[in-house]
Protein backbone atom coordinates (compact mmCIF):
# COMPACT_ATOMS: atom_id res chain seq x y z
CA UNK A 1 0.00 0.00 0.00
CA UNK A 2 2.83 2.37 0.92
CA UNK A 3 4.54 1.76 -2.44
CA UNK A 4 1.32 2.55 -4.29
CA UNK A 5 0.96 5.83 -2.38
CA UNK A 6 4.59 6.70 -3.15
CA UNK A 7 4.09 6.02 -6.85
CA UNK A 8 0.97 8.19 -6.96
CA UNK A 9 2.75 11.00 -5.10
CA UNK A 10 5.71 10.78 -7.49
CA UNK A 11 3.40 10.86 -10.51
CA UNK A 12 1.53 13.90 -9.20
CA UNK A 13 4.82 15.65 -8.43
CA UNK A 14 6.04 15.11 -11.98
CA UNK A 15 2.74 16.30 -13.44
CA UNK A 16 3.11 19.38 -11.24
CA UNK A 17 6.35 20.15 -13.11
CA UNK A 18 4.46 20.55 -16.38
CA UNK A 19 1.80 22.67 -14.68
CA UNK A 20 4.49 24.99 -13.28
CA UNK A 21 6.23 25.18 -16.65
CA UNK A 22 2.97 26.10 -18.38
CA UNK A 23 1.64 28.75 -15.97
CA UNK A 24 4.08 31.59 -16.88
CA UNK A 25 3.85 30.74 -20.61
CA UNK A 26 0.04 30.84 -20.63
CA UNK A 27 -0.22 33.85 -18.32
CA UNK A 28 2.40 35.98 -20.04
CA UNK A 29 2.04 34.64 -23.58
CA UNK A 30 1.01 37.88 -25.37
CA UNK A 31 3.86 39.80 -23.71
CA UNK A 32 6.40 37.02 -24.33
CA UNK A 33 5.41 36.69 -27.98
CA UNK A 34 5.69 40.45 -28.49
CA UNK A 35 9.15 40.52 -26.89
CA UNK A 36 10.33 37.45 -28.82
CA UNK A 37 9.15 38.98 -32.10
CA UNK A 38 11.16 42.18 -31.58
CA UNK A 39 14.61 42.10 -33.16
CA UNK A 40 16.20 43.44 -29.96
CA UNK A 41 13.91 41.65 -27.54
CA UNK A 42 16.01 38.60 -26.69
CA UNK A 43 17.89 40.05 -23.67
CA UNK A 44 14.53 40.88 -22.07
CA UNK A 45 13.13 37.47 -22.92
CA UNK A 46 16.22 35.84 -21.44
CA UNK A 47 15.92 37.92 -18.26
CA UNK A 48 12.33 36.69 -17.83
CA UNK A 49 13.37 33.07 -18.45
CA UNK A 50 16.26 33.31 -16.00
CA UNK A 51 14.70 35.35 -13.21
CA UNK A 52 11.01 34.42 -13.38
CA UNK A 53 10.33 31.21 -15.32
CA UNK A 54 13.26 29.15 -14.08
CA UNK A 55 12.95 30.01 -10.33
CA UNK A 56 9.18 29.59 -10.53
CA UNK A 57 9.63 25.99 -11.70
CA UNK A 58 12.63 25.01 -9.58
CA UNK A 59 11.36 26.47 -6.32
CA UNK A 60 7.84 25.21 -7.02
CA UNK A 61 9.25 21.69 -7.43
CA UNK A 62 11.23 21.96 -4.19
CA UNK A 63 14.68 22.40 -5.75
CA UNK A 64 17.44 24.88 -4.98
CA UNK A 65 20.66 25.46 -6.91
CA UNK A 66 24.24 25.46 -5.65
CA UNK A 67 26.83 26.51 -8.23
CA UNK A 68 30.59 26.12 -7.90
CA UNK A 69 32.28 28.28 -10.53
CA UNK A 70 35.83 27.60 -11.71
CA UNK A 71 35.69 31.34 -12.46
CA UNK A 72 32.83 33.78 -13.03
CA UNK A 73 31.33 34.01 -16.51
CA UNK A 74 31.64 37.71 -17.43
CA UNK A 75 28.79 39.40 -19.22
CA UNK A 76 29.39 40.39 -22.83
CA UNK A 77 31.73 37.45 -23.49
CA UNK A 78 30.67 34.64 -25.80
CA UNK A 79 31.12 31.06 -24.64
CA UNK A 80 30.01 27.64 -25.77
CA UNK A 81 28.29 26.23 -22.67
CA UNK A 82 28.41 22.42 -22.62
CA UNK A 83 26.92 20.12 -19.97
CA UNK A 84 25.63 16.60 -19.45
CA UNK A 85 21.93 16.23 -20.24
CA UNK A 86 20.01 13.99 -17.87
CA UNK A 87 16.75 15.71 -17.00
CA UNK A 88 13.94 18.01 -18.10
CA UNK A 89 15.30 20.35 -15.43
CA UNK A 90 18.60 20.94 -17.23
CA UNK A 91 17.58 24.02 -19.29
CA UNK A 92 16.17 25.73 -16.20
CA UNK A 93 19.30 24.96 -14.21
CA UNK A 94 21.41 26.35 -17.06
CA UNK A 95 19.46 29.62 -16.95
CA UNK A 96 20.59 30.03 -13.34
CA UNK A 97 24.24 29.41 -14.23
CA UNK A 98 24.72 32.23 -16.74
CA UNK A 99 23.69 35.86 -16.27
CA UNK A 100 24.98 36.58 -19.75
CA UNK A 101 22.25 35.74 -22.30
CA UNK A 102 22.82 32.54 -24.21
CA UNK A 103 20.81 30.80 -26.90
CA UNK A 104 20.01 27.09 -26.86
CA UNK A 105 20.66 24.86 -29.84
CA UNK A 106 17.56 22.71 -29.66
CA UNK A 107 15.30 20.28 -31.46
CA UNK A 108 13.01 21.66 -34.13
CA UNK A 109 10.23 19.37 -32.85
CA UNK A 110 9.59 21.66 -29.87
CA UNK A 111 7.94 24.24 -32.12
CA UNK A 112 4.91 21.92 -32.16
CA UNK A 113 4.26 22.55 -28.45
CA UNK A 114 1.23 24.88 -28.18
CA UNK A 115 2.07 28.49 -27.24
CA UNK A 116 5.61 27.61 -26.14
CA UNK A 117 6.55 26.67 -29.71
CA UNK A 118 5.69 30.16 -30.99
CA UNK A 119 8.23 31.67 -28.60
CA UNK A 120 10.77 28.88 -28.84
CA UNK A 121 11.20 29.15 -32.62
CA UNK A 122 12.06 32.84 -32.23
CA UNK A 123 14.41 32.37 -29.29
CA UNK A 124 16.44 29.21 -30.02
CA UNK A 125 18.70 27.92 -32.76
CA UNK A 126 16.59 25.16 -34.25
CA UNK A 127 18.12 22.10 -35.82
CA UNK A 128 16.48 19.32 -37.79
CA UNK A 129 19.08 16.57 -37.47
CA UNK A 130 17.69 14.77 -40.51
CA UNK A 131 18.43 17.78 -42.74
CA UNK A 132 21.94 18.81 -43.79
CA UNK A 133 20.60 22.27 -44.73
CA UNK A 134 19.18 22.70 -41.22
CA UNK A 135 22.53 21.79 -39.70
CA UNK A 136 24.21 24.39 -41.93
CA UNK A 137 21.67 27.05 -40.88
CA UNK A 138 22.80 26.53 -37.28
CA UNK A 139 26.16 28.06 -38.15
CA UNK A 140 24.58 31.06 -39.83
CA UNK A 141 22.35 31.78 -36.83
CA UNK A 142 25.25 31.22 -34.42
CA UNK A 143 27.28 33.82 -36.32
CA UNK A 144 24.72 36.50 -35.53
CA UNK A 145 24.37 35.47 -31.89
CA UNK A 146 28.11 35.42 -31.21
CA UNK A 147 28.53 38.80 -32.95
CA UNK A 148 26.07 40.21 -30.39
CA UNK A 149 28.24 39.02 -27.49
CA UNK A 150 25.91 36.20 -26.50
CA UNK A 151 26.79 32.62 -25.71
CA UNK A 152 25.53 29.39 -27.20
CA UNK A 153 24.41 26.45 -25.06
CA UNK A 154 24.23 22.88 -26.25
CA UNK A 155 23.78 19.49 -24.60
CA UNK A 156 25.86 17.39 -27.02
CA UNK A 157 25.06 13.85 -25.86
CA UNK A 158 23.74 11.26 -28.30
CA UNK A 159 20.66 9.29 -27.10
CA UNK A 160 20.72 11.16 -23.80
CA UNK A 161 17.38 9.79 -22.54
CA UNK A 162 18.94 6.41 -21.68
CA UNK A 163 19.18 6.60 -17.87
CA UNK A 164 21.36 3.48 -17.72
CA UNK A 165 24.31 5.40 -19.23
CA UNK A 166 26.23 7.88 -17.10
CA UNK A 167 27.40 10.00 -20.03
CA UNK A 168 26.66 9.22 -23.67
CA UNK A 169 29.08 9.94 -26.53
CA UNK A 170 29.07 13.53 -27.82
CA UNK A 171 27.94 14.81 -31.21
CA UNK A 172 30.46 16.91 -33.13
CA UNK A 173 28.31 19.92 -34.03
CA UNK A 174 29.02 21.92 -30.89
CA UNK A 175 32.75 21.61 -31.33
CA UNK A 176 32.61 22.63 -34.97
CA UNK A 177 30.94 25.83 -33.78
CA UNK A 178 33.68 26.44 -31.21
CA UNK A 179 36.46 25.96 -33.76
CA UNK A 180 34.82 27.94 -36.54
CA UNK A 181 34.02 30.91 -34.30
CA UNK A 182 37.00 30.47 -31.95
CA UNK A 183 34.89 30.83 -28.82
CA UNK A 184 36.03 29.18 -25.58
CA UNK A 185 34.18 26.14 -24.30
CA UNK A 186 32.97 26.08 -20.69
CA UNK A 187 32.35 22.48 -19.61
CA UNK A 188 30.10 21.97 -16.62
CA UNK A 189 28.39 19.14 -14.77
CA UNK A 190 24.89 18.83 -13.38
CA UNK A 191 25.49 16.45 -10.51
CA UNK A 192 22.02 15.75 -9.14
CA UNK A 193 19.43 16.07 -11.93
CA UNK A 194 19.83 12.48 -13.12
CA UNK A 195 18.97 11.16 -9.64
CA UNK A 196 16.38 13.71 -8.52
CA UNK A 197 14.39 14.28 -11.72
CA UNK A 198 15.51 11.77 -14.39
CA UNK A 199 13.91 10.98 -17.73
CA UNK A 200 12.42 7.90 -16.08
CA UNK A 201 9.23 8.68 -14.12
CA UNK A 202 9.92 5.90 -11.61
CA UNK A 203 12.01 7.81 -9.09
CA UNK A 204 13.13 11.25 -7.97
CA UNK A 205 12.90 13.65 -5.05
CA UNK A 206 13.32 17.39 -4.36
CA UNK A 207 16.33 19.09 -2.78
CA UNK A 208 19.72 20.45 -3.77
CA UNK A 209 20.85 20.59 -7.40
CA UNK A 210 24.62 21.06 -7.63
CA UNK A 211 26.41 22.51 -10.63
CA UNK A 212 30.15 22.72 -11.13
CA UNK A 213 31.88 24.58 -13.95
CA UNK A 214 35.41 23.89 -15.17
CA UNK A 215 38.10 26.18 -16.59
CA UNK A 216 37.36 27.23 -20.13
CA UNK A 217 38.93 25.33 -23.01
CA UNK A 218 40.49 27.38 -25.79
CA UNK A 219 39.37 25.79 -29.07
CA UNK A 220 41.93 24.36 -31.44
CA UNK A 221 42.60 26.18 -34.70
CA UNK A 222 42.00 23.32 -37.14
CA UNK A 223 39.01 21.10 -37.86
CA UNK A 224 41.56 18.28 -38.07
CA UNK A 225 41.71 18.35 -34.27
CA UNK A 226 37.92 18.39 -33.78
CA UNK A 227 37.72 14.86 -32.35
CA UNK A 228 40.47 15.63 -29.85
CA UNK A 229 38.57 18.73 -28.66
CA UNK A 230 35.33 16.74 -28.46
CA UNK A 231 36.92 13.95 -26.41
CA UNK A 232 38.79 16.37 -24.14
CA UNK A 233 35.54 18.13 -23.24
CA UNK A 234 33.72 14.85 -22.67
CA UNK A 235 36.54 13.49 -20.49
CA UNK A 236 36.39 16.58 -18.26
CA UNK A 237 32.64 16.16 -17.76
CA UNK A 238 32.85 12.38 -17.26
CA UNK A 239 35.71 12.69 -14.74
CA UNK A 240 33.73 15.34 -12.88
CA UNK A 241 30.71 13.05 -12.64
CA UNK A 242 32.84 10.14 -11.46
CA UNK A 243 34.52 12.33 -8.83
CA UNK A 244 31.25 13.36 -7.19
CA UNK A 245 31.47 12.43 -3.51
CA UNK A 246 27.70 11.85 -3.36
CA UNK A 247 27.68 9.70 -6.52
CA UNK A 248 24.14 10.83 -7.33
CA UNK A 249 24.28 10.19 -11.06
CA UNK A 250 25.84 6.78 -10.50
CA UNK A 251 23.02 5.85 -8.13
CA UNK A 252 20.49 6.78 -10.80
CA UNK A 253 22.27 4.53 -13.30
CA UNK A 254 22.29 1.63 -10.81
CA UNK A 255 18.58 2.11 -10.12
CA UNK A 256 17.77 1.97 -13.84
CA UNK A 257 19.99 -1.07 -14.38
CA UNK A 258 18.23 -2.95 -11.58
CA UNK A 259 14.83 -2.01 -13.02
CA UNK A 260 15.88 -3.14 -16.51
CA UNK A 261 17.13 -6.45 -15.13
CA UNK A 262 13.84 -7.05 -13.30
CA UNK A 263 11.91 -6.42 -16.50
CA UNK A 264 14.05 -8.98 -18.34
CA UNK A 265 13.42 -11.58 -15.65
Amino acid sequence: MLKIIQKIALLLWRVWFYVLAAIPIVTLFPILLLIASHKNGYPTLYWIARNIWSPFILIGMGFYIRIKFAKPLPEGTSYLLVANHSSYLDPFVMFRVSKNPFVFVGKKEFIKVPLFGSIYKRAAILVDRSSSKSRWDVYERANKIIAQGRSVCIFPEVNYIDDTILLNPFKRGAFKLAIEHQIPIVPMIFLDCKRKFPWSPDFGFPGELRVETFPEITPVKSMDDLVELQEKTRDIILNGLNSDVKQRSQKAVIFEEIKAQKLKN
